[in-house]
């Protein structure tokens, strides 16, 4: 559909079934591109079962169903129509756009990454929109993310006589008492907030009756500017003890824009209109690809807005409004239209 509205559109695989997309169409004069981004890929569909078939885009009134609704095919839908609304447009601009569409954000913005590790293949932008389920309001930002893995070891006996064994479990008992009481010691940010720390999972042991020897803790941890999650690592495993063993599986750093950016500003100002009322600077706690593309991009401005309800994300019987991603289509064009001079 887009290389018959005119764009040139590169694939990039970077595993089976993961592929990324990169559209461009350029305008007549040296102005950067806006680059409209977002990732195409989804979590699974969970063990509750649905109500509405999670995998057929059900509509009933302003919602359509399924899994990605909001997260973030309502998003990407909205991109693409905008864009292809415009296209003819655009090449007499005096910008161009560039479409980024990823695979594997929901593990861990590997499309993202993988694009931005291939040289000049993104190329520069001007400024970026990032298409994750806001409701349609503009975030300036996101947390940084690391995810660390735990180990915790001890020697293996049977159940009969611990007192021969070390449990791993005892250990890793001390290490969530030990997470629960850790400070990141640094000041709330204006708009990020604080930075905080999940136990997501832990497992250990084989069966009842032996002492288990290794047992594994999944931390989660959303960041702010103050601590590098490389300091935010070495300060943890300070806290926790040199005999635990801790495996980053996941780095991610924030992503803030300056709230008072000429681009941010006038993108407040086209989304006043839609919400009738003046957008604040607010930021994400969850990550995004902007992470990993507004740095490959250069550091241009960044906002984070789509038509999906954030409270949907992730969700049994996850939907999209319908007219928040016709709204989503107007407010598109409009940043497009203004950005390019149309």
């Amino acid at each position: 559909v887009l290389k018959y509205g005119g764009f040139k559109v590169d694939y990039y695989p970077f595993a089976p079934g993961r592929t990324s997309l990169v559209a461009r169409i350029e305008g007549k004069k040296k102005k950067l591109p806006l680059c409209l981004a977002g990732h195409l890929d989804t979590v699974p569909l969970g063990a509750v079962p649905w109500r509405k078939d999670p995998l057929n885009g059900e509509i009933d009134g302003d919602k359509i169903y399924g899994r990605g609704s909001s997260d973030m095919k309502g998003g990407i839908s909205a991109i693409i129509t905008a864009a292809l609304r415009l296209s003819d447009r655009i090449k007499d601009g005096s910008a161009g756009i560039t479409l980024v569409m990823v695979a594997g954000e929901e593990t861990g913005c590997h499309g993202s990454s993988h694009l931005a590790s291939l040289g000049d293949v993104l190329g520069k932008a001007g400024a970026v929109i990032v298409g994750e389920p806001t409701s349609n309001y503009p975030f300036i930002g996101n947390k940084a993310t690391l995810w660390i893995e735990a180990v915790t070891t001890g020697v293996t006996a049977h159940g009969a006589t611990p007192e021969q064994g070390v449990n791993a479990i005892h250990k890793a008992a001390e290490v969530v008492t030990k997470l629960r009481n850790f400070d990141f010691d640094v000041p709330a940010h204006p708009y990020l907030g604080k930075a905080t720390l999940n136990i997501g999972t832990i497992s250990g042991g084989l069966n009842f009756n032996s002492v288990p020897d290794k047992t594994s803790i999944g931390i989660d941890i959303r960041t702010i500017p103050g601590l590098t999650n490389s300091e935010i690592l070495e300060k943890l495993q300070s806290h926790l003890g040199r005999e635990v063993q801790l495996k980053r599986i996941m780095d991610v750093g924030e992503m803030i824009s300056d709230p008072e950016n000429d681009w941010i500003q006038q993108v407040f100002r086209i989304m006043e209109r839609f919400l009738k009322k003046r957008p604040r600077p607010r930021a994400l706690k969850g990550f995004t690809d902007a992470s990993i593309l507004t740095p490959a991009f250069g550091n241009p401005p960044t906002i984070i807005l789509g038509p999906g309800e954030p409270s949907m994300a992730h969700r049994t019987d996850e939907f999209c409004y319908i007219s928040k991603i016709e709204e989503a289509v107007d407010a598109y064009m409009e940043i497009i239209k203004t950005w390019c001079d149309l």
